[in-house]
């Protein structure tokens, strides 16, 4: 019961709900980081969808010239492209890899690390293309080739240059 003279009551009217569009703020912004985001992910996915295609085409190609030398036995056809897929790889990591002869060459070869029978086989494969094959172990020029590419290929496995190779 209410007294005559007591207040009058009204009842209680809640605002209206903010409309949905335009979102808050906050909103906005979580949505451009989620697109940039989504933006990086599907750079470093392109990214490493090239490089393991590129991996896969150096490697292919070695294949490639394993099968040509066992079908013709040409063995400086074989030295000749194998000198020339090593060059074509370090010219991504320096781009004086293509002038480089004799020391220079084998420290280049050496900035990916490897065990010494594998650079050792390297350095023999650039003698062989100036002096006649003798010696030439065809099988273990390539399991070293292929040692070299595997780790080559892998950006991160490349020691930085040295401050006397990279003023030279």
């Amino acid at each position: 019961m209410i007294a005559p003279g007591g207040p009058q009551l009204r009842d209680i009217h809640l605002p209206v709900e903010p409309a949905w569009w335009p979102p808050a703020p906050g909103w906005w912004a979580l949505a451009v980081i989620a697109l940039l985001l989504i933006g990086v992910a599907i750079a470093y996915a392109r990214k490493y969808r090239d490089v393991l295609r590129r991996r896969r085409e150096v490697m292919s190609e070695l294949e490639r010239m394993a099968a040509q030398y066992a079908r013709d036995a040409d063995a400086a056809r074989l030295v000749s492209g194998l000198h020339q897929l090593l060059r074509r790889v370090a010219r991504r990591h320096d781009a004086r890899s293509t002038r480089q002869r004799g020391e220079d060459w084998q420290r280049t070869l050496a900035r990916v690390p490897l065990d010494a029978a594998t650079m050792a086989q390297l350095a023999e494969l650039e003698q062989h293309l100036y002096r006649p094959l003798t010696a030439f172990d065809p099988v273990a020029t390539i399991g070293a080739v292929r040692r070299w590419l595997q780790q080559a290929l892998q950006p991160r496995r490349w020691k930085p240059l040295s401050p006397e190779q990279s003023d030279g």
